[in-house]
């Protein structure tokens, strides 16, 4: 199994979306980047320990690749606002790849190169890409989020449309028993 880490705004949005993925077996919400050694929700709430709400994924290589899932991270989240996604302002919401090794890192920035180039966005891609630091995993009312609470607006109205939309673009890569 191979990890890959990411920041693509709020947790839950994120962790749902990866935890449909073929070759995907565990997505973990957490946090990333700052300094703070264990932080709470509640500390890097506040935007100032430096960390990222993360997402850390386990993935079978031979099922799908680090390129495809930074496609898919790319596919949804807006890479273009700064310390930003929708209403989530801060830098814990801030876009960023934490990579695990060169091989992820040059991969990362081929991806952003080859989108940038292709003009796929109006705006700059403004993800960060760094080394994986120090991840700390979020408390346990946040692991599964989607999944334990779609009865609750958030996730009615923000997490369920976005799931839908992934689901038409992505469709090949979602696990076989959620299209049945």
């Amino acid at each position: 199994m191979q990890t890959a880490t990411f920041g693509g705004g709020c947790f839950w949005c994120t962790e749902a979306v990866f935890q449909t993925l073929n070759g995907v077996s565990q997505v973990t919400s957490g946090y990333m980047g700052g300094e703070l050694k264990h932080p709470t929700y509640m500390e890097i709430c506040n935007g100032d320990t430096g960390h990222a709400e993360v997402v850390q994924i386990s993935f079978d290589e031979d099922i799908i690749s680090f390129e495809e899932l930074l496609l898919v991270f790319f596919k949804t989240h807006n890479a273009t606002t700064l310390n930003r996604q929708g209403n989530d302002i801060g830098t814990q919401y801030r876009s960023v790849i934490f990579y695990e090794n060169e091989d992820q890192h040059q991969k990362a920035k081929k991806i952003v190169d080859e989108l940038t180039r292709d003009q796929v966005f109006d705006k700059p891609i403004v993800t960060e890409i760094t080394a994986a630091k120090e991840f700390y995993e979020a408390e346990d009312y946040h692991q599964n989020y989607f999944n334990n609470n779609q009865g609750k607006p958030y996730c009615a109205f923000v997490i369920q449309p976005k799931l839908n939309k992934f689901a038409k673009d992505f469709k090949n890569k979602i696990r076989p028993e959620l299209l049945e």
